[in-house]
């Protein structure tokens, strides 16, 4: 009798056991799409400090997630076409770096999570309902950029202190980053007694030549960039012109400095993409969006390059040089 309930109590385990044998076989492959309006090149450093990330977090490509990318080419009118094609292709989320390409994915889905690596005003510009209760399918990171303008336009008086005028580069089609920051600058400007001079750009190579020619033409003595993306993918030809029209100039984040640029004051872009992939984690792992709340930037940098500086011929006093976070030299 005992080898009976021995032989039945066996039995029972083999078959109590086969669901729990089956949950432990190698899951599913999540399916990543991102939608950036900028180009692959230009947006490298921001997608690699992403991707490092998610693979310190157990994401590794090929293994259980695979990465759709689509890049406009600095076409945002391409943006709804490649949004619907990464819905299309069912993907589990979709990442983007700022408000042209959230805007397309919340058109083309309301069910997909959307990641937000970051938004200058997310609930302004209506991405989410609010900071702590997002809502809907769109949730991540804010950069604060609107309210750290006036602080970079501050910057330029105090490294010049006879600027009486400054060149901004602007994209009046750019979601977020041209009326946004005009709302933000131009009473900035007026309280500093300085002159902007709002300088339409278009993000290509042209586009920039002439912007730079225009604002030697109206006798600027710095200028400073918005937060469009597509001037970030560009950042490497608009350091090169800020020297080659010999302006002082300030930019959004150390990454314009990383190419030589003069200085930049700003959140720090590569910590806010690590972030977006902690928030990937998260929904990959089953958290709603809705109920994931959107993130401010918690880590900002003045970074100024001495080199640049001598190059124009621009000279820093020690108290300026001395309220910045790393100083190139």
């Amino acid at each position: 009798m005992m080898k009976s309930i021995f032989v039945w109590v066996m039995a029972t385990a083999i078959l109590v056991s086969a669901p729990v044998a089956n949950a432990q076989q190698p899951g599913k492959i999540f399916r990543i799409g991102f939608l950036d309006s900028t180009t692959a090149s230009g947006s490298a450093v921001l997608w690699d400090a992403f991707r490092q990330e998610l693979s310190k977090l157990g994401w590794i490509e090929g293994k259980n997630i695979t990465i759709e990318s689509r890049f406009a080419e600095q076409k945002s009118e391409r943006l709804p076409e490649l949004a619907a094609d990464l819905v299309r292709l069912k993907v589990d989320l979709i990442v983007v770096p700022g408000v042209q390409s959230a805007l397309a994915a919340m058109k083309a889905t309301t069910t997909i999570p959307v990641v937000i690596a970051s938004a200058p005003d997310p609930v302004g510009l209506g991405l989410v309902a609010s900071l702590a209760r997002p809502g809907g399918n769109v949730t991540g990171l804010s950069s604060l950029t609107p309210e750290l303008n006036t602080k970079r336009l501050e910057i330029l008086k105090d490294a010049i202190p006879k600027l009486d005028r400054v060149g901004l580069l602007w994209q009046p089609r750019a979601a977020g980053g041209g009326d946004i920051q005009l709302k933000e600058l131009r009473p900035a400007a007026v309280a500093l007694k300085l002159k902007l001079e709002e300088i339409k750009t278009q993000p290509d190579a042209k586009g920039l030549e002439i912007a730079f020619q225009t604002a030697k033409q109206k006798h600027v003595g710095a200028i400073m960039t918005g937060a469009a993306r597509s001037f970030f993918a560009e950042r490497k030809r608009i350091v090169e012109l800020a020297g080659k029209f010999r302006l002082p100039a300030i930019y959004i984040s150390k990454e314009f400095v990383d190419e030589g640029g003069l200085m930049s004051y700003g959140a720090d872009t590569i910590d806010l993409y690590r972030s977006a992939a902690g928030y990937v984690d998260k929904i990959l792992k089953g958290a709603k969006p809705a109920d994931l709340p959107v993130q401010q930037a918690t880590k900002f940098e003045f970074v100024i390059n001495l080199k640049a500086a001598k190059q124009i011929g621009l000279t820093l006093s020690q108290e300026f040089l001395s309220r910045a976070n790393r100083v190139i030299k």
